[in-house]
């Protein structure tokens, strides 16, 4: 790691921590915005969420495209932003882009079987976390079309902030979680044998322009987690920070029209419920680029 995340460069760490914690938003209404058309910001509109991303990795907006079922919103958005490489895997339509539903799942049998798209709670995480390092996800799109009849909640924390309280409580947890094998997601296997290779990695990692990059899940199945006295004791510690709610964790509901455009930050989601006339639908596009890469 090097600038503010080398261990050696103290100073660098003290003016980014200070940066971050004065310009870090406390209220889920610090980062929304308003906007005509997703699909054609105007230039104040695209500055605005370039500018909330660069401070704190993430905006919400509010539109007027309300339940429009139209998929080109998310797309053409995220050009606009730099957002130009969709991850598109086996659980994405063919234009790279999962339509979050439970009524999904019903049309397409294999996606039942991931909690995404159920009506269940999605603990704490960042999105792609299997992914190889190749395929990073380092930026997000949830669009709403329709929202649940009650729950379906998120609550968001700026990865950043989550790296400084960690390190602020000890720097050897950082160590830790930042090694090669701190996290591996294993094997999955099909009918056919090895469809994904078990993944190591870090949790924190610093790409080639100086970001910081969070790789994490909370669920407890399906993770291997590096079995050493103080990796355990960063989990922990780490499990405990996202289990109480900071000054910074914003909590919000996503409502037709309204979408989320982030650096891939930390995430969850409550469980909801919902009724004919009130089904739950986001689109959810994954790139490889930060918001308004270069």
């Amino acid at each position: 790691m090097f600038g503010p995340f080398d261990f050696e460069e103290t100073v660098a760490y003290a003016h980014w921590r200070e940066r971050k914690l004065d310009t870090a938003p406390r209220r889920v209404e610090d980062i929304v915005l308003e906007l005509d058309d997703p699909r054609r910001l105007s230039p104040s509109e695209r500055q605005r969420l370039i500018d909330l991303n660069a401070s704190c990795n993430m905006a919400i907006y509010v539109s007027k495209s309300g339940a429009d079922p139209d998929k080109d919103i998310p797309r053409l958005l995220g050009q606009q932003l730099g957002l130009k490489t969709l991850d598109g895997h086996w659980l994405t339509d063919n234009d790279g882009i999962s339509p979050i539903s439970v009524t999904g799942a019903e049309a397409r049998g294999e996606r039942k079987e991931f909690i995404p798209y159920t009506d269940k709670p999605i603990r704490w995480h960042t999105d792609g976390y299997y992914n190889t390092p190749e395929h990073t996800i380092r930026g997000l799109i949830l669009h709403c079309v329709r929202s649940a009849a009650s729950g379906g909640d998120n609550q968001l924390l700026n990865h950043d902030l989550a790296y400084i309280l960690l390190r602020d409580e000890n720097p050897d947890f950082i160590r830790a979680l930042s090694a090669p094998d701190a996290m591996t997601i294993p094997a999955r296997l099909d009918d056919d044998g090895v469809a994904r290779a078990e993944q190591p990695g870090p949790v924190f990692s610093v790409d080639a322009d100086g970001f910081l990059h969070m790789r994490y899940t909370a669920r407890t199945v399906s993770i291997t987690w590096r079995d050493d006295p103080l990796t355990q004791a960063a989990l922990a510690a780490l499990a405990r920070i996202l289990a109480t709610p900071t000054p910074w964790t914003l909590h919000g509901r996503l409502e037709p029209g309204m979408g989320l455009v982030c650096n891939n930050v930390l995430h969850d989601r409550s469980g909801f419920t919902e009724t004919p006339e009130k089904r739950r639908l986001l689109y959810r596009a994954r790139y490889y680029e930060r918001v308004a890469a270069a």
